[in-house]
């Protein structure tokens, strides 16, 4: 067995939070410092860092309601914090002997793993090394804390864990393979948040009231009680059963019981949490729930999340048969009706799954896309122009996918690869000027080619056809043949017509 190392790293105190232009700071300094801009780190450790500093805020400054949450302001709820982490700094010990942050010192009976193991993108065992970011390599104190943080709820599932432990006497829940963490499901799931100009303002523009819970119907425990102040002693006694039925237990949901020690890793399945199917998913993430199988919006490379804001926006149109995800539909009319600039961040990790073993392969990858809003803007008008414009967009990638298609066809090649890639060509293109299409969305005046509008779709058919001349050589007289049979008239995206 491996030996526990003695040493102490307060996550109050000691810097290990990825900021962006700043480096790591400690949770007092983050909460001390209200100029700090935001999360640093890859997608999942961003949306990890922000579900604990939300857990933190919600146990440190309990709010009823709306004219509460305004009365206290950012301000205010980081002061709340500040205070909160003192009384309870004890317990934010990465390696106290009694009481290590989110760990159980009784998981000590598993096996243990390196900690490369349990990272999506680093490659261990037989796993062909493609760059030098697949090298597992040692791993200091403030990147443990992160990637402890990042398990409770992005573990992926497989036979890493040590399922052979139970905790819990009598727990018949485990199987030879655990289940993937509640923050990344089959696939890996995306999460949004609404974020301000500073760390501050987006913790408090993502706080959850006590009314706004109950109106969810979610989490039938309310905001309950933090893991780290009342830590379960298995995968089914009392503490685990409550923590699955509060907001604070889905922050942070603890999916994987852990011990750290200097070689890895104790590492079993933890507390199974329900899924979307069953009704509860995390704040964050956007499902539809007017069928009788659930959707969910998931990470996807080949749709980045900029694509998905009419989805993930629908509540603004009273969409009832659409997606609705609670995180937004909190927080976005407080940030619009305060007036104040703010912006809706997603992101997250689109992964594989063969035989109950995940892992990140192929196309798989991180996303992550921020689109910045402001309060006056957002109305049922602007939403509505937005879906429209969207939608032409979509309609026009279409037209592109069979053209290129087509072309090929007449060469009797194989086109639906080279279709594919041209289509992902032009959205990335396109996701330059995506912004310029939000803003123009709300001041669009359709009085000729010199609205904002008209001038943005001549750059999106500019873009079309340069990937189509891209994807479709036309050097020899049989190729130029097919090329200008084959091109499309994208005529009618210019003009508006239908």
């Amino acid at each position: 067995m491996a030996k526990r190392d003695i040493r102490s790293f307060n996550l109050v105190d000691e810097p290990w939070i990825p900021v962006v232009d700043t480096g790591r700071v400690s949770l007092k300094g983050l909460f001390s410092t209200p100029e700090l801009r935001a999360i640093g780190g890859n997608p999942v450790q961003k949306i990890a860092v922000m579900k604990l500093l939300l857990a933190i805020a919600q146990a440190a400054c309990p709010l009823s309601d709306d004219r509460e949450w305004e009365q206290a302001g950012p301000e205010g709820v980081a002061s709340s914090c500040i205070s909160y982490l003192e009384r309870w700094k004890g317990r934010f010990d990465l390696y106290d002997r009694d009481r290590p942050f989110l760990q159980l010192p009784s998981v000590k009976k598993a096996a243990v793993q390196s900690y490369g193991a349990v990272i999506p993108y680093i490659a261990t065992g037989n796993t062909t090394v493609l760059t030098e970011l697949q090298i597992e390599k040692e791993l200091d104190d403030a990147e443990r804390a992160l990637l402890l943080v990042t398990l409770m709820g992005f573990a992926l599932g497989g036979k890493k864990a040590d399922n052979k432990v139970v905790l819990t006497e009598g727990y018949s829940g485990k199987s030879r393979t655990a289940r993937p963490g509640p923050s990344v499901a089959y696939k890996g799931l995306l999460h949004s948040f609404v974020t301000g100009r500073t760390v501050h303002e987006t913790i408090w523009f993502n706080l959850v009231t006590a009314d706004a819970l109950d109106e969810s119907r979610m989490f039938n425990g309310g905001i309950g009680v933090p893991p780290w102040e009342r830590m379960p002693s298995g995968e089914g006694c009392e503490v685990a059963e409550e923590l699955k039925t509060t907001l604070t237990g889905r922050l942070v949901p603890l999916c994987r019981f852990c011990l750290l020690v200097e070689s890895g890793l104790h590492y079993t399945e933890g507390i199974q949490h329900m899924n979307y199917q069953d009704g509860i998913c995390d704040p964050s993430v956007a499902a539809d729930s007017s069928k009788k199988k659930v959707k969910v919006l998931w990470a996807d490379p080949e749709k980045r999340p900029w694509r998905q804001l009419p989805a993930l926006l629908s509540f603004i149109g009273h969409d009832t048969s659409a997606f609705d995800c609670f995180q937004l539909r909190v927080a976005l009319p407080r940030a619009s009706r305060l007036s104040r600039d703010f912006a809706v961040w997603s992101g997250g990790l689109k992964v594989s799954s063969n035989a109950g073993e995940q892992y990140v392969s192929g196309s798989d990858d991180f996303v992550d896309s921020e689109v910045w809003l402001s309060g006056d803007m957002i109305n049922e008008v602007w939403f509505s122009q937005l879906q429209n414009e969207m939608q032409r967009l979509e309609q026009m990638a279409k037209r592109l996918y069979g053209a290129i298609r087509a072309y090929y066809t007449l060469l009797t090649a194989e086109g639906e690869g080279m279709a594919g890639r041209g289509v992902s060509l032009f959205w990335q293109l396109c996701e330059n000027d995506f912004q310029e299409l939000v803003d123009a969305c709300g001041t669009a005046s359709f009085e000729g080619k010199q609205d904002e509008l008209s001038a943005l779709w001549v750059r999106f058919v500019r873009y079309a056809y340069g990937v189509y001349d891209r994807s479709c050589p036309s050097d020899t007289a049989r190729q130029l043949e097919a090329w200008a049979s084959s091109r499309p008239n994208l005529r009618k995206f210019v003009s508006r017509e239908e």
